[in-house]
């Protein structure tokens, strides 16, 4: 019996008009997977003006995308990339690294791999440069 784990686990904490976003990412990500996010992002951000956003992404466990949800992260990053103020993606993969400077050229805000999440973690709340 062949297992294929999979998995997509999402947090979200506002305070006054700046949100924290925590994905937690196992497998490959589907658009099924992306229809959720979006919809659970913007519901979010509804009739927030200018919202300041910081995500962490844990992709330790991530494996990649499905080719529609590869392009499917593309649309969100155009479409919400000026609302993300900081985005830490803590990994384990060299091709996560260059992931996320490639998905850095589409938001407005920063956006940095580190192979500690706590160093990810601490540079999101400022803690370190």
């Amino acid at each position: 019996m062949n297992v294929i784990k999979h998995g997509l686990s999402i947090s979200i904490e506002r305070f006054n008009e700046e949100f924290f976003l925590s994905f937690k990412v196992v497998g490959k990500l589907t658009h099924e997977d992306y229809e959720e996010i979006n919809s659970m992002i913007d519901a979010a951000l509804e009739g927030i003006e200018n919202p300041r956003v910081k995500i962490y992404i844990d992709a330790s466990e991530f494996e990649g995308w499905e080719l529609r949800a590869l392009w499917d992260d593309f649309k969100l990053d155009l479409k919400r990339g000026n609302d993300f103020d900081k985005v830490a993606v803590f990994g384990n993969k060299k091709w996560q690294k260059y992931a996320t400077k490639v998905g850095s050229w589409f938001i407005s805000g920063e956006m940095k791999f580190f192979e500690d999440s706590k160093e990810a973690l601490d540079w999101l709340h400022g803690s370190s440069e």
